[in-house]
């Protein structure tokens, strides 16, 4: 439990609650029901072990937050969760309405356990420790199968590494969601794109071969999406997304709009992650930067896509 005041409001809830949700009790201390609540609150913090984070507002000292939050009546509890405000109640409830309110939005044990193994994958991926970090994806999926950002990332690490066997395999549940989420969807391409350089006699060809024949005729779109394919398997993705691009804008339903749909999940391919906790101003549901900050830098992978993006609806247009 911590007491919150509007000096340290951004980083004890709206950055905390990046990673870990964030309880806070609005309060008094002239306030009967508060002084029932409060420890209920602390009891069951101890009890969930980490899953939640307990933050309480003395709202006859942090007034500003109060108005800001509209607390009309207290006790109020609202948790918070990515940085914005997701649910809450008002008045003294009992504990195992507390906790039935809490099970709604805080990850299980094992949603937990998973999230850890992604943070140490991660750890071990930026420093170079590859099968370490794919241990410890594969750990993350075996505790909690439904977790997609372990699956991503566990995915695309193997195809990074070339396993693409592997990456085909456990990309393969993902792949019956519906509606399928667009970051798997842009590894189904990748891999596609990287066996077809493997086992396609085109993915051994120079790219002046793909030149000559595109040059005798600016329609040769087979030529065209081979050659696009060969280039996202050397990592050139910019250039294949040119290549595609004039596909695009000569015939945008060829091949069941494969040119297009493959630009797409180079561009997913391409977003940079959002910025970690700390690096921009989470802001409130209304928009509230409760503390000041700087403007972030710009991105230039960011800038890149951006383009990119523009590109393409020039071609479809």
């Amino acid at each position: 439990m911590i007491d919150v005041t509007l000096a340290n409001f951004q980083t004890e809830v709206l950055e905390a609650s990046l990673t870990t949700p964030v309880l806070v009790d609005f309060w008094a201390p002239w306030c009967g029901p508060c002084k029932v609540l409060g420890p209920i609150l602390e009891k069951v913090e101890q009890a969930y072990g980490g899953r939640f984070k307990l933050a309480k507002v003395n709202t006859e000292e942090e007034q500003q937050l109060a108005a800001y939050f509209q607390i009309r009546s207290i006790p109020t509890c609202i948790l918070f969760v990515g940085g914005q405000p997701v649910d809450g109640f008002m008045g003294a409830l009992p504990e195992g309405q507390v906790k039935a309110f809490l099970d709604r939005h805080l990850p299980t044990p094992e949603e937990m356990a998973a999230q850890a193994e992604v943070s140490e994958a991660l750890q071990a991926a930026a420093s170079g420790d590859t099968e370490a970090a794919l241990q410890h994806l594969r750990d993350a999926l075996a505790r909690d199968p439904d977790n997609d950002d372990a699956r991503y990332d566990l995915v695309r690490l193997l195809v990074e590494s070339g396993r693409l066997e592997e990456a085909s395999a456990a990309l393969a549940p993902a792949l019956g969601k519906l509606p399928l989420p667009l970051r798997f969807e842009a590894l189904r391409h990748w891999i596609d794109a990287l066996e077809f350089a493997r086992h396609d006699p085109r993915g051994q060809w120079p790219l002046d071969k793909f030149d000559e024949l595109i040059a005798a005729n600016r329609r040769d779109f087979e030529t065209r999406f081979a050659k696009a394919r060969v280039l996202i398997a050397r990592g050139e993705w910019t250039a294949a997304m040119d290549e595609l691009a004039e596909i695009i804008m000569r015939d945008k339903k060829w091949a069941d709009e494969a040119p297009r749909k493959t630009y797409v999940a180079l561009l997913e391919l391409l977003t940079p992650p959002p910025r970690e906790a700390g690096a921009a101003a989470p802001k409130s549901a209304a928009g509230l930067e409760i503390a000041g900050h700087s403007a972030a830098a710009p991105d230039p992978q960011a800038e890149l896509v951006s383009r990119y993006r523009r590109k393409l609806s020039m071609a479809l247009n």
